[in-house]
């Protein structure tokens, strides 16, 4: 794997977003080893910058830093994703409810359900995907509940990238998002709040059909 020459003003946010994107897109696999030395030779940086970005991807959950493993993409099991969905559970209905109710701007959602529909292959769909549900939760008017969201994002998203290589269910993911969306438009809070809290329950059951509560994936 190659990358273009980090520029010079942020070498650590360049690295760290380019190593994000790796993740999130599938280039680097959960359980892959992240060697300072060899990531900052693609970068064509020093390792101080790869060592700072592991460290911030650490903080969100991305990577795993062991004593004795070194750095490693996360794994993704039934576990990790039903936690990180819970808290989606429990927050993301409410903020998309206060964003209709407050009269917010959707456009954005609506550009990034298009991307997604018409994503070249499933890394682009995964990243219109997170920014579609971002999309509706980030004009909710309460910023602390936005970060709580952002906090937990791109661990969805490195959940939904996982579980779309085993079991290929966009189709189904895209029909409620346009419903969903549909509903947000047509200010019904309660309607739109109920299909998203839906659908984002159901992912997980699907992706992980063997846990223990049986049956449903976002």
């Amino acid at each position: 794997m190659t990358f273009a020459p980090a520029p010079i003003p942020s070498r650590t946010q360049y690295v760290l977003e380019a190593i994000k994107h790796a993740i999130l897109t599938a280039r680097l696999r959960p359980g892959q080893a992240l060697v300072e030395t060899e990531l900052a030779a693609q970068f064509g940086v020093s390792k101080t910058p790869v060592r700072e970005a592991l460290k911030t991807l650490a903080g969100t959950g991305l990577v795993v830093m062991s004593q004795y493993k070194g750095v490693t993409v996360r794994l993704v099991d039934a576990t990790m994703a039903r936690e990180v969905y819970d808290v989606r559970l429990l927050l993301e209905p409410e903020a998309l409810r206060r964003s209709i109710t407050r009269g917010a701007s959707l456009e954005a959602a609506q550009e990034a359900l298009e991307r997604a529909d018409s994503a070249a292959d499933p890394a682009d769909r995964s990243l219109a995907n997170r920014d579609f549900h971002r999309a509706l939760y980030l004009p909710c008017g309460n910023p602390l509940l936005s970060r709580m969201l952002d906090d937990v994002r791109d661990q969805a998203a490195l959940v939904s990238t996982v579980a779309w290589s085993a079991v290929p269910s966009w189709e189904r993911e895209a029909a409620e998002h346009r419903e969903i969306l549909r509903l947000a438009l047509a200010d019904d809070a309660e309607a739109a709040a109920g299909a998203l809290h839906h659908h984002i329950a159901s992912f997980v059951r699907r992706a992980f059909p063997d846990d223990e509560d049986g049956g449903d994936a976002a």
